[in-house]
């Protein structure tokens, strides 16, 4: 919780070109929430080419992008997410894994990773106070979304992570986003 507020925020101290989630405007939330058996592959089909297309765009452009999640989020946490639950058969699950990975072979890898941790019970305080018409992540589902961010974090090798401490509401204040932008730049430059 809090990647499009950071990723705001970074905004503010440098150009970004940006790729947000956006949930409330793809074709398949509304009916996912409401049969997630029967749209769950659509709708993360949806997002991995929605996510795959931002980061096409944010590459094509000259300046630095940023995304509040991105591609390997929408696979690693809430594909394999909606596969454990049940709602992706492991036929529509191997289908989702071709496409992200025929996407990833035809996009570089991100430049750098930011890892936002918190602890589980600021994450769902957060949650709670969200005001989105529509949620396909329930309150109980946050403890294992976490435990998927974090195998896949674990995962990542030949990426620099940034990991930012989103504990507390000072995460976002103008000092510690200098701080970021300067350690993304670090990153960039390498």
């Amino acid at each position: 919780m809090g990647k499009t507020t950071l990723t705001r925020e970074l905004c503010k101290v440098a150009p970004f070109v940006t790729g947000l989630e956006q949930h409330e405007e793809r074709p398949f939330q509304e009916q996912f929430s409401c049969d997630l058996r029967g749209y769950a592959l659509a709708n993360q089909v949806d997002y991995l080419l929605y996510r795959a297309e931002q980061e096409q765009y944010i590459r094509q452009s000259d300046s630095v992008g940023i995304q509040d999640g991105g591609l390997e989020e929408d696979f690693y946490v809430f594909t394999r997410h909606f596969y454990r639950k049940g709602h992706l058969s492991e036929d529509a699950y191997k289908l989702c894994e071709r496409l992200y990975a025929l996407a990833r072979t035809l996009l570089p890898d991100p430049d750098v990773i930011i890892r936002l941790t918190a602890p589980l019970n600021v994450i769902v305080e957060r949650y709670l106070k969200r005001e989105r018409d529509l949620e396909i992540a329930a309150v109980e589902d946050l403890a294992e979304l976490e435990e998927l961010l974090s195998d896949w974090i674990k995962s990542v090798k030949s990426i620099p992570i940034i990991t930012v401490d989103a504990g507390s509401d000072r995460y976002c204040s103008v000092e510690r986003i200098n701080e970021l932008w300067l350690q993304v730049n670090e990153c960039l430059s390498m």
